[in-house]
């Protein structure tokens, strides 16, 4: 049985139902338990529960001290390419939308990449359109070789792909795979994605898992949040990460929630997400995974970064730049818009006034040579 057949066995519409239904003395109740299980979710992520968003923060908070200590990661992406042969609603890169589109060359790689290394980055994550024509598995594998001499860890945030190129990117250096699934309700879903190899709803699915076999280190889910319910996408994430924590346990898993922010076709979400929504989401899921790695995304503006931080999260991203060789002065199409861009000094500046130690890094890939 694979994640998608495990997925299938469940009515999340229902269990979705049943979330908004929890009563307060059920939160109350559920609270007082000292760990949790799966079975908590709908719970933990109800309406009724964000009455006591308070409990949850500090609970959260406890146990990621615990877990974490003081740690904070951070990571910066680097955009290799904005090609890409989806029609996506939602997306600066898709297909519809008329502008140069552009690829890095090697020079431009190497040149991003020492800069990146220069404001003390270790840990990178490449990102690409999905355009398998001209951004290929060797195109990507040949970037990571070229950028692992500059890096302790480098992850990808690519098209899907199979068990053996998976395992040909490990091979040149490549540790941590993310893939979000956008949204996880199937017809939704095609509404978002309507040309392209991206429209295979089950294929992304299955892309964590092809992962997994592979040999990653690290994998990181996620959904973008607005394109359908978000508690509907907590519940579907919940099921998902813990089939792969059951199957592929050797595997190091983190989850993250972005946000839709501003796109150039003025793409309008449905399914709004507030603040209080994120801070609910993110306790929820620490004090089911204690161990999980949760990331908070430069989407989202700084004063919310700041107050957030303390209560779950481990990873940040800074100084990012969402357009292909933004970080020495091209001005190429960006994916979304980011609201956070202080630099790393300011974001490690930030963390250590609240007690938070910024790392840069707590991996290498001689660990797994």
């Amino acid at each position: 049985m694979t994640s998608v057949d495990y997925l299938k066995r469940f009515d999340f519409h229902a269990l979705y139902e049943q979330s908004l239904t929890v009563k307060p003395e059920t939160v109350i109740q559920t609270l007082k338990q000292s760990t949790f299980s799966l079975s908590d979710l709908p719970t933990l992520i109800s309406p009724a529960a964000s009455q006591f968003i308070e409990s949850l923060a500090q609970r959260s908070y406890q146990i990621t001290r615990q877990r974490f200590g003081n740690m904070m990661q951070l990571f910066v992406p680097l955009y290799l390419s904005n090609e890409c042969y989806n029609h996506c609603t939602y997306c600066n890169f898709s297909i519809h939308l008329d502008y140069p589109r552009k690829t890095l060359t090697d020079d431009e790689i190497i040149e991003n990449g020492k800069l990146l290394k220069s404001k003390g980055f270790n840990h990178i994550l490449l990102l690409t359109g999905e355009a398998p024509k001209t951004v290929d598995v060797n195109y990507i594998g040949h970037a990571i070789k070229l950028l692992s001499p500059l890096f302790s860890s480098i992850g990808v945030e690519i098209q899907p792909l199979k068990q053996s190129e998976y395992e040909y990117l490990i091979k040149q250096g490549c540790d941590s795979l993310t893939v979000y699934q956008e949204t996880y309700e199937p017809d939704i879903y095609k509404q978002y994605h309507l040309t392209g190899k991206k429209r295979l709803f089950e294929n992304r699915l299955y892309t964590p898992e092809e992962g997994a076999k592979a040999g990653f280190f690290k994998i990181n889910l996620g959904a973008l949040l607005g394109l359908y319910d978000w508690r509907f996408e907590a519940l579907n994430l919940g099921y998902h990460l813990s089939y792969l924590h059951k199957h592929y346990w050797k595997v190091k898993y983190g989850i993250s929630f972005p946000r839709i922010t501003e796109t150039i076709s003025s793409f309008s979400t449905l399914y709004p997400v507030k603040d209080i929504d994120i801070v609910q989401i993110i306790c929820a899921f620490r004090l089911l995974f204690n161990d999980l790695s949760i990331t908070l995304s430069t989407r989202e503006h700084p004063s919310f970064r700041n107050h957030v931080m303390p209560l779950g999260v481990t990873h940040l991203s800074a100084e990012s730049n969402t357009s292909p060789g933004g970080y020495c002065g091209t001005n190429e199409q960006d994916q979304f818009q980011i609201h956070d861009s202080r630099s790393v000094h300011d974001i490690s500046k930030q963390l250590h006034s609240i007690g938070l130690d910024p790392v840069v890094k707590d991996w290498d890939q001689a660990f797994i040579r």
